[in-house]
């Protein structure tokens, strides 16, 4: 996918007239890209919409409109679209009580290394994550991390040729398998074009 330039951004001002119909349209959109992995570990799944929104987000929430500060944002959130061999996703991991959240991120350290997905007659293709900034220490993981799943050619091809595909987790404390649905294992596959 073609990476967003500065001028598919829109002003402050008009970004503001537009806003609650932009939200509502990528909260639809994001909601029909999101996999439960289990009642606490969520993956997003971001595509060229989701990532402009974020930029035009940003820019509101900051105030930016200079060329260059413009410019900033989009090369932080640029690398988060996918480029034809892989899916890019955000993990979120969400616990209500405080106590339980500061438990299991100390159970979970390292669980972004162990978010996979498999095409059936595949092996398991695991997440990059992180590949800006290390989210975790050795005493808890952090609650969002940043992915990237590469799939070689073949395994893109049974993607879109409609084999079933399914994503987990291989933590020690968290082993988890799920297929994807139908309706986002179609969404995914366009990731690819």
């Amino acid at each position: 996918m073609q990476a967003i330039t500065q001028q598919e951004l829109l002003s402050l001002e008009d970004y503001e007239k537009q806003r609650k119909e932009i939200q509502g349209r990528i909260q639809d959109h994001k909601a029909g890209r999101r996999l439960d992995l289990d009642g606490h570990i969520t993956l997003f799944f971001e595509d060229r919409d989701t990532m402009w929104y974020q930029v035009q987000e940003m820019a509101r929430a900051e105030r930016l409109f200079k060329p260059e500060e413009l410019q900033d944002e989009l090369d932080v959130y640029n690398p988060l679209i996918p480029d034809g061999s892989n899916l890019k996703a955000t993990l979120m991991i969400q616990y209500d009580d405080r106590a339980e959240r500061q438990e299991r991120l100390a159970e979970l350290v390292g669980v972004e290394h162990q978010v996979w997905v498999r095409v059936d007659g595949h092996d398991k293709a695991y997440a990059h994550a992180d590949e800006d900034l290390d989210r975790s220490t050795p005493d808890k993981t952090s609650t969002v991390h940043f992915m990237r799943f590469e799939l070689a050619p073949e395994m893109v091809d049974a993607w879109k040729s409609g084999s079933p595909v399914h994503m987990g987790i291989d933590h020690e404390k968290r082993q988890i398998e799920v297929t994807v649905p139908e309706l986002l294992h179609e969404k995914l596959a366009n990731d690819f074009d």
